[in-house]
């Protein structure tokens, strides 16, 4: 186990894991299974709550929710007027569940004595490795604090996929939480009222199945990727018709498919945004190099960065300012400069397989932020069961009393020196 996998571990779950989503800036779900075949591996969702002890990122399990015989392998977390909504694909289905939440002590917490909407009663307990500890001070001081409890309710449940073999790929939920966009096997869009969960209209233009949707942070915008090696830009102002047409444009000349997309918000620049892609080539011969590209508003290409493999999952920080991607073979994650796509983190071999889904933790989102020295903190999840975290140090500055110094030394080296050449 190499040390960065090690330093980076945050939590083990007895399923694999295909999605995660964050529900506060201290919160995760995460979320995967076996599926229907009797394998003994379970499907549902985990709730773990993230701390940082000073030394290392912690994660404490809060709940477990079991999905019976449906495996989830996308969902979306929205909230809206006080009240916290999750979406899941089941299948050919799309779960709609209710999240609740309430303050309680600490200790009751610990004790186990809150219980799960599935009825069975969840004992907190701590999912690092062993060697991470807790001061005493710090023990004594969480119980007299209050935490957030979690009760998922299901709600209603909607087809969102049609074809033979029906399978929902990707499910996203607007910014203000107003529409619900779905995309399977079946090639179609589907844009649906949030959280009515009433179909509003088809859009048709991908020719073969989709992989990925996402919402542009205005949401005037939905990108939609498919397996037709397009990425289609639709207005959500009502027309039919995408307003553009992505293909991938990659430096070699080959033929490449785009894996994943997602909008994010231009630094510095309110109201702007940038679309982020990440593509495969087609041929499967020879070593793969996955591409990191940037599109500009009208669809141009920005920037591009090639990667070491074929790269396997994409995540944009809530601000802008990093963009994270994970791989295929190695399991390693990466982080860039969202403006430039400078790499300032790599973890190699961050999983024992591909990487199924990464997320940042917000730096706007709900409840009070996570303290840590870190610059950014990436989540990433795996079919190896695993949930991990990847931080980035916080750029090195040279105090303003050792530049002072230095730049004395400078001068007075300078002078010796014309002083001895009698300059």
């Amino acid at each position: 186990m190499s040390r960065n996998r090690c330093d980076g571990l945050l939590a083990r779950v007895d399923f694999p894991l295909y999605t995660l989503q964050t529900l506060t800036n201290r919160h995760v779900i995460v979320a995967g299974g076996g599926g229907a075949s009797n394998t003994g591996v379970h499907n549902g969702f985990e709730i773990f709550e993230l701390s940082h002890n000073g030394t290392r990122f912690v994660a404490e399990e809060v709940m477990r929710h079991e999905t019976g015989p449906n495996v989830v392998m996308t969902c979306a977390v929205r909230n809206l007027q006080n009240r916290t909504y999750l979406t899941a694909g089941q299948e050919s289905h799309c779960q709609l569940y209710k999240i609740n939440m309430k303050m309680v002590d600490a200790a009751e917490m610990r004790r186990g004595s809150f219980r799960a909407e599935n009825g069975l009663v969840r004992r907190r307990r701590r999912t690092v490795s062993e060697n991470d500890n807790i001061s005493k001070t710090d023990r004594n001081s969480n119980t007299m604090e209050k935490r957030i409890s979690f009760e998922i309710r299901p709600c209603d449940s909607v087809q969102t996929d049609f074809s033979d073999d029906p399978l929902l790929r990707v499910v996203r939920v607007s910014h203000n939480g107003k529409l619900m966009a779905t995309g399977g096997f079946d090639t179609k869009v589907r844009v649906w009222s949030f959280p009515k969960m009433e179909l509003l209209y088809v859009l048709e233009g991908h020719s073969k199945e989709l992989d990925d949707l996402d919402f542009s942070p205005c949401d005037k915008q939905l990108v939609s990727i498919g397996k037709d090696g397009q990425a289609l830009v639709w207005s959500m102002t009502g027309a039919r018709e995408p307003l553009l047409k992505i293909t991938c444009q990659p430096p070699n000349g080959n033929k490449y498919l785009f894996r994943r997309c997602r909008f994010g918000m231009v630094e510095d620049r309110e109201g702007e945004h940038r679309m982020f892609s990440i593509a495969n080539p087609l041929s499967r011969s020879g070593r793969q190099r996955g591409l990191l590209q940037a599109w500009d508003s009208a669809g141009r290409l920005v920037r591009v960065r090639a990667a070491g493999e074929a790269l396997s999952a994409l995540a944009v920080r809530d601000d802008g300012r990093y963009v994270g991607v994970g791989t295929m073979y190695s399991g390693s994650v990466d982080i860039y400069v969202a403006f430039s796509l400078q790499r300032v983190l790599h973890v190699k071999n961050a999983h024992m397989m591909f990487v199924t889904g990464l997320e940042f933790l917000p730096v706007r989102g709900r409840g009070p932020g996570l303290h840590s020295r870190s610059d950014a903190a990436l989540l990433s999840i795996s079919v190896d069961n695993c949930l991990c975290v990847h931080s980035l140090p916080p750029r090195s500055t040279v105090p303003a009393w050792v530049a002072i110094i230095l730049i004395v030394f400078v001068l007075f080296c300078t002078f010796s020196l014309c002083s001895y050449l009698g300059i």
